[in-house]
């Protein structure tokens, strides 16, 4: 049996930091179900938002601190911030503490690997050709100062009938360091 582990436990303290920030010895258990219920509920809500990465933050005095990562936080806010406030009421309702909502917005859209998948996985929704999306994503990153890019495909890649891997790679990408 194979010994893999996995790659964010694996950097986590290294190079990237936990996505919850909290400790509780006895709510543990609905505090773990509560962030997992706002994370599914922001990715459905916010999915033309290109959301990164949610960070939750708990205080001892019953405070929720929701830190949303988007490529286009205007979609989020919208006009006069009116959608901060109707996001803060739907996350309310999900957790028993208040809930304080703070939209950061991710400025090298292109570098980010979630929402470079996520490009890559709505052009392939829109069937565009598998090799296109990927060598175009390579090529934005690399233009928006990427030192290197490894993008990687799977399935039945152009309806075939077995599925494969393809993959590109250009300039700089060490898998034996975590700093790289």
């Amino acid at each position: 049996m194979g010994q893999k582990i996995h790659p964010i436990g694996f950097r986590v303290g290294v190079t990237t930091g936990w996505d919850s920030k909290w400790y509780a010895e006895r709510n543990y258990r609905q505090f773990l179900q509560e962030d997992i219920a706002i994370r599914k509920h922001l990715k459905k809500k916010l999915a033309s938002a290109d959301v990164s990465k949610v960070v939750i933050e708990r205080t001892a005095a019953n405070k929720t601190k929701v830190f949303v990562h988007a490529g286009k936080p205007g979609i989020i806010l919208g006009k006069r911030a009116t959608g901060l406030d109707a996001l803060r009421s739907d996350l309310q309702k999900l957790t028993t503490t208040d809930v304080y909502v703070n939209i950061i917005e991710v400025r090298k859209v292109e570098v980010d690997s979630q929402l470079v998948a996520n490009n890559i996985a709505a052009q392939l929704v829109k069937r565009v050709s598998f090799r296109r999306a990927m060598k175009k994503a390579l090529t934005q990153a690399r233009r928006a100062g990427a030192k290197g890019v490894k993008v990687m495909c799977a399935g039945r890649l152009g309806g075939a009938e077995m599925s494969r891997t393809e993959w590109y790679l250009e300039g700089r990408v060490p898998l034996h360091t975590l700093r790289a």
